[in-house]
């Protein structure tokens, strides 16, 4: 008797036939959807611009050309805000002193972050702690700040002064001398808002390729040299950029003149910003007060436009 061997099902493999790609309606459709989604993500950004950061800007403007008063209704005066400004005799004292600000921020307050990244970049030992040090006064609220250099500065009985008697050395009026209060708030400005560049600065060092600092040792170059020849090319976006917004920044100061000094002495520190704030809260004059905003946001909108522009060429030429 012959054993008759189990057949085995045959298995069949279902073919489907090649899917159709989805209609453009509906790849535009989830398209939409996608954008709608990213979109709603942005809205609570976006409303929190528009409110507090557009609007004012806009405000501002129309209110440039107009006599405006609280209370009062507005009217249209054309340029007249800014022929007013213009002939006011503090104007260009506010000016003066900005752009003498600013260009004592950059040779003091711009080399000294960089140094300190390159000291700090090559602690082997502590360096947290000091990192933690140096960003410490940007933790400092602006006010409580100015008004612990305010009592640094007292003529005297002021630290500043006390420490150069200490010394043997010569005593300063600081703040209260016409020709010393300005630089005085530099070096404020300097100590409160360093932290932060250097901070900026130590990440762009740790992202240099060590194999550059080693070849330039085997070339037989010294610390000179490498930061020359291979810091600065390295870093030099990262510098150019610092120093754009170092410069709008310090164009807008504010906080240092009005706790410290008051704009004095003899309107030897009076800025831009804060004459814009006689303007508007001790003249009452908003028409006044927004005039030399617009003007100062064009210079500042014009001058950052040529640095981006110049930003960019370089690196398309590299």
């Amino acid at each position: 008797m012959t054993r008759t061997a189990a057949r085995r099902p045959v298995e069949t493999v279902a073919v489907h036939p090649p899917q159709a790609p989805p209609p453009m309606g509906g790849r535009r459709r989830r398209r939409l959807a996608d954008q709608a989604r990213a979109y709603g993500f942005l809205l609570g950004g976006l409303v929190c611009f528009a409110l507090f950061s557009w609007y004012p800007a806009i405000r501002a403007v129309v209110i440039a050309f107009q006599k405006y008063t609280p209370g009062s209704p507005p009217a249209w005066v054309g340029t007249a805000n800014f022929t007013r400004v213009l002939h006011d005799p503090e104007f260009g004292a506010a000016w003066r002193n900005t752009l003498t600000f600013t260009l004592l921020a950059l040779l003091i307050g711009f080399a000294i972050p960089f140094v300190l990244a390159l000291v700090l970049n090559e602690l082997r030992h502590a360096r947290a702690f000091f990192r933690v040090v140096v960003y410490l006064p940007v933790m400092i609220p602006p006010v409580v700040s100015a008004l612990l250099w305010k009592w640094f500065y007292d003529p005297g009985a002021g630290l500043a002064n006390e420490t150069l008697r200490f010394l043997h050395l010569p005593t300063s009026n600081w703040t209260n001398g016409a020709d010393t209060a300005l630089v005085s708030l530099v070096l404020v400005a300097t100590w409160a808002n360093m932290g932060g560049t250097v901070l900026i600065y130590l990440a762009a060092l740790a992202s240099i390729p060590g194999e550059l600092y080693e070849a330039a040792e085997l070339d037989g170059a010294n610390l000179l040299q490498r930061v020359r020849h291979v810091t600065i090319p390295q870093t030099r976006f990262v510098i150019l950029m610092l120093m754009l917004l170092q410069i709008i920044a310090t164009m807008q100061v504010f906080t240092e003149p009005f706790v410290i000094t008051g704009g004095g002495p003899e309107n030897a520190t009076v800025t831009v910003l804060y004459l814009i704030y006689k303007y508007a809260f001790l003249y009452n004059d908003f028409g006044g007060a927004c005039a030399l905003s617009v003007m100062l946001l064009v210079l500042l909108g014009v001058f950052s436009a040529g640095c981006l522009r110049l930003t960019r060429s370089g690196e398309e030429a590299v």
